[in-house]
């Protein structure tokens, strides 16, 4: 009997759990560790802070789910890791794992930039639900009261996907208020420009970005470092001051300290290594999966950014996990495989929306080249978004992960969530 534990239970974690639950023997024991009682569907955290759905509409309770498929549940914080004795602290109890998979999202650095974030500073996010009921509050307030609305990410930041929406949809949001004549908006970035999201060559995004600002008469400020926040203004490192009402930008990421306490286990920003199969280089028992993983920027840019990691991207990393430790129990026969890292993104502006398709996300080290990088703009968007949220909550009521079906249905695009590891890479 091995028993794997499964650290977080949200967009890496939960379908990992799933998957593992499905390949694995019955007398194999699968454990999910989760502060968080409920699952949240991350990417429409937006539309909850602007008042467009409510937090409940977009979370599943966790504990009926995973005791209905036979996995167990412990909600709380992990305290310590020691991946030596392969235990995990869980408040006075210590749990013993046979194999580990690390998916908890990542930690706020909010400690970047002062004044940054809606705990301690003077700024909203769109990062976990505990900020967006917070930056929605703040938003009501703002309708009361409208002024100049900054939104956008500091460096170091690497999911700009929820600022460009944020700052569309809450454009749209005051417009059929009849307030956008009362709330002129900035958006920041420190991307090279517009539309680089993170990993540039992304075909005409750029374009299609900057098309769509202009229209709704959104000031772009690009490879603008936000340096300093006080109340009611965003200093800039050019010494500009933005007023502002109101602000929700992006901070950067960090692993949680759980796992920056381990000597050599994470980068200088706590994300951990990893091998093509994602164990740890050092802990074979150690899997990753979803924003946690290092990811080395395609490029350098002027002012630091980071990698994203889609959706799409942690369900492909969960099941190329789940895949290989059972491969390494004798469970299943067949290659160990990889995430192929093949990405789409919808993002919703309200009147419209862009998909954006990079594949793979990170472009061939030696051609610098991507297979494809597309950027489609149309109302269709927004309602493939709304569609696929409705559709990924009913995976997880259900406890599937990724159905056949829905396998087909990206082949049918020419994607793949994972692929063999040849023999060679994996010695």
């Amino acid at each position: 009997m091995a028993h794997i534990v499964v650290i977080g239970a949200g967009l890496g974690g939960l379908p990992t759990a799933y998957e593992l639950r499905y390949l694995l023997r019955d007398q194999d024991q699968v454990t999910v560790i989760s502060e968080a009682s409920a699952f949240t569907f991350i990417p429409s955290l937006p539309w909850v802070a602007l008042g467009m759905v409510t937090l409940e509409s977009i979370q599943i309770d966790l504990e009926p789910r995973l005791r209905s498929r036979k996995i167990g549940w412990i909600q709380s914080k992990v305290e310590k890791l020691d991946p030596d004795k392969q235990e995990v602290w869980v408040g006075e109890k210590i749990i013993h794992y046979d194999y580990l998979v690390i998916a908890p999202g990542a930690e706020l650095a909010l400690n970047s930039v002062r004044g940054l974030g809606p705990d301690q500073g003077y700024t909203q996010s769109v990062c976990n639900p505990h900020h967006a009921k917070m930056a929605n509050v703040a938003w009501q307030k703002l309708l009361q009261q409208p002024g100049p609305l900054v939104v956008g990410a500091v460096p170091g930041a690497s999911c700009f996907g929820p600022a460009y929406e944020f700052a569309l949809l809450a454009d749209q949001q005051l417009r059929k208020l009849g307030l956008r004549d009362q709330v002129p908006i900035t958006f920041v970035t420190p991307e090279p420009y517009a539309g680089h999201l993170g990993i540039g060559g992304m075909a005409n995004s750029a374009q299609l970005v900057m098309e769509l600002m202009e229209k709704r008469n959104i000031k772009v400020l690009e490879n603008t470092a936000i340096v300093d926040i006080q109340p009611e203004q965003i200093h800039l490192a050019d010494g500009q001051i933005l007023p502002f009402a109101y602000s929700m930008l992006l901070p950067p990421f960090r692993g949680g300290s759980f796992l920056r306490e381990v000597p050599g286990l994470t980068n200088n920003q706590g994300f951990m290594p990893i091998l093509p199969t994602h164990q740890h280089p050092d802990y074979p028992s150690v899997y990753s999966v979803g924003v946690i993983i290092e990811l080395k920027p395609p490029e350098k840019t002027p002012l630091p950014v980071g990698v994203p990691k889609t959706g799409q991207m942690t369900e492909a990393m969960g099941m190329a996990v789940a895949h290989n430790i059972a491969v390494e129990l004798g469970i299943i026969s067949g290659q160990l495989v990889t995430p192929t890292l093949e990405a789409i993104c919808f993002a919703d502006f309200g009147s419209t929306g862009i998909v954006f398709l990079a594949d793979p996300v990170l472009p061939d080290p030696k051609t610098g080249r991507r297979h494809r990088s597309v950027a489609f703009e149309g109302i269709w968007v927004s309602w493939m978004k709304t569609a696929f949220e409705k559709y990924f909550l009913l995976k997880m009521r259900l406890g599937t992960a990724v159905p056949w079906f829905e396998e087909l249905a990206l082949r049918g695009i020419g994607l793949s969530l994972v692929r063999p590891i040849p023999q060679s890479c994996t010695q």
